[in-house]
């Protein structure tokens, strides 16, 4: 099969071509969707013992113990980014999470940062009050270096310039506030920056932890925080939701760009749009229908979608019923008149409340679900709110998880985020474009793989996250896996690297067996015949092409020798394609005092 022709693609189209997400109960985007899929809800329950708050709130009766936790919020693996001890202990959690996702957003996308020449911006949203929270500010008469240093890393107003910085990046940096739409800003932003030419890609996300953490909530009728902990989105018994943790990173480009530049494309953001209340008939924080309607269909026209093509519609869904009810009246009138034809569901009710991550959620919700096809169940949803008259909307809930068929031909999802203050935000993805035709990859050709790392453990740590993951993703190919793997990691001390011609190899090699090829790592590298190589301004590289001299060119690398892995790859069509990102090793950095 040779190459496809160029296909056309909008103009307006962005792709989404890397993703992190760190949620309650989910480390990786991947048990994000496990979860979802199966139907768990990770919101935990906790013992008096557990919470860090005042012993008076904690014995009131309407004090509710439920909290998303997020895993490891207090840790942190400086050495990767190059900073000190001294600055780790400073800077917010928030900041130190968004630094990891957007690192693990770019990897997952097949980019060094090392590597990167383009401009990359970063918008990013957090919570100002964490930072106050987990530590006050230095008082100082000085604003010498070391104030300045301790000042920028605590400020939420620095976490993106801080990613860019850490990254070793340059573009923009945006960091902003616009309390729980506060992720769907960001990637709004973002989109505009990317197709007014302002940058190359863009990074866009948002962190938040709540502090004191662990925590619960206290109770409070009609308010948005559940009485028994339990989030039930559309569900006639539902209470409000509780609060929760997390980070949730994406990596957008223009969609042509990213289909020229041989980008693994998860989806495609249509359209986006935000708005806000302002003065309106409904109470300060409360959605106001017309508003949020405007919101949606305005996402849409942007998109040039209409409304019947969008068979999911992944709600805001706080499952309070008067905040449900006017949701689901505006996105139906956004929608207008057709009935049944998009699923509904609410991520709510998996994680609780994630503040300025919320929107974040329930748009790796979408993604995913756009990326595999399938719909999740909506969790808690047991006795639907007969008040939201679904038979008379366009949605239908969703109560189990399905493959998702749409009637349309096409799959494409809307998201809402809604933050307290007026605050209206919608995005339109949809699923990936078709992928273009390929040739058949070569057999038998042996190529170069690569790993590294900062120490021996993490090294081996790759090796068998990258094992265990060629294991459960049989359809990669073998072209696919190496240049992500060559070109798309940034080069570490550690290392290790094999010569191999298929998979099968690959694997062996990973697991430390025998086959038919040549392993080596930077503890056992052998000397190597320099006469194999050349040199180029970005490092050594076979001399005349000829594979047989790649052991020696592996042997080189592992011993600490620069290599041009784009002239290695020179002439060749191979794809990025998602692999395992870099596996941290955190360490505990918290300050509370100065």
């Amino acid at each position: 099969m040779t190459e496809s022709p160029e296909q056309e693609y909008d103009p307006g189209d962005v792709a989404v071509i890397g993703m992190s997400c760190r949620a309650p109960g989910a480390a990786t985007k991947e048990q994000f969707w496990d979860n979802l899929v199966h139907g768990r809800e990770t919101v935990s329950f906790l013992s008096k013992d557990e919470i860090l708050v005042d012993e008076t709130l904690i014995h009131s009766p309407f004090y509710v113990r439920a909290c998303g936790l997020l895993d490891g919020y207090d840790r942190f693996d400086p050495s990767v980014f190059g900073i000190s001890d001294r600055m780790a202990n400073a800077m917010t959690p928030e900041n130190r999470l968004f630094l990891e996702s957007a690192w693990e957003s770019l990897e997952d996308g097949g980019y060094d940062p090392d590597r990167v020449e383009a401009e990359v911006g970063i918008y990013g949203a957090n919570n100002p009050q964490t930072a106050a929270l987990y530590s006050s500010p230095p008082d100082r008469v000085s604003v010498g270096p070391e104030a300045i240093e301790a000042s920028l890393a605590w400020s939420p107003d620095t976490m993106t310039s801080n990613a860019l910085y850490y990254m070793g990046l340059t573009g923009e940096a945006v960091t902003l506030a616009a309390v729980c739409a506060g992720f769907h800003y960001s990637v709004h932003l973002a989109c505009q920056s990317l197709l007014l030419g302002q940058t190359d890609m863009a990074i866009a996300g948002g962190a938040m932890v709540r502090l004191p953490h662990p925590r619960g909530h206290l109770w409070e009728e009609n308010r948005v925080l559940s009485r028994d902990g339990h989030c039930r989105p559309f569900d006639a018994n539902g209470t409000g939701t509780a609060l929760s943790s997390g980070v949730v990173t994406l990596l957008l480009k223009p969609v042509s760009q990213a289909v020229a530049d041989r980008d693994h494309i998860y989806a495609v953001v249509k359209g986006s749009a935000v708005n806000n209340n302002g003065v309106s008939a409904m109470a300060y924080g409360l959605a106001q229908p017309e508003r949020l309607s405007a919101c949606i269909a305005s996402a849409m026209e942007v998109g040039g979608v209409t409304p019947d093509t969008v068979s999911m519609y992944e709600a805001n869904g706080l499952g309070l019923p008067v905040t449900d009810e006017l949701e689901v009246h505006a996105a139906t009138m956004a929608f207008g008149k057709q009935t049944g034809t998009s699923s509904i569901g609410g991520v709510k009710g998996n994680v609780g409340h994630g503040g300025v991550v919320s929107g974040g959620f329930g748009t790796m919700k979408a993604v995913m679900s756009l990326y595999h096809r399938k719909l999740a169940r909506t969790v808690n949803l047991t006795d639907v709110n007969e008040d939201l008259d679904f038979p008379s909307t366009p949605f239908l809930p969703q109560l189990e998880s399905a493959d998702w068929a749409p009637e349309s031909g096409i799959r494409r999802a809307g998201i809402t985020s809604i933050g307290g203050g007026g605050y209206n935000a919608h995005l339109v993805l949809e699923e990936p474009p078709p992928a273009a035709g390929r040739a058949p990859e070569a057999t038998g050709r042996p190529r170069l793989a690569t790993l590294s790392a900062m120490d021996d453990e993490a090294l081996a740590d790759q090796r068998a996250r990258l094992r265990e993951w060629l294991v459960e993703n049989p359809g990669l190919r073998l072209d696919d896996i190496v240049f992500s793997l060559t070109m798309g990691r940034r080069v570490m001390d550690r290392r290790w690297a094999a010569v191999v011609r298929s998979r099968e190899e690959l694997v062996e090699a990973l697991s430390g067996g025998a086959f038919a090829g040549r392993a080596v790592t930077t503890a056992d590298a052998p000397r190597v015949n320099a006469v194999s190589f050349r040199h180029t301004d970005d490092g050594i590289v076979l001399s005349d092409g000829d594979t047989r001299a790649l052991p020696d060119l592996a042997a080189a690398w592992v011993s600490g020798r620069r290599v041009d892995f784009a002239s290695l790859h020179a002439g060749e069509t191979s794809h990025r394609v998602p692999l395992p990102t870099y596996p941290f090793r955190p360490r505990r950095f918290w300050r509370t005092d100065w």
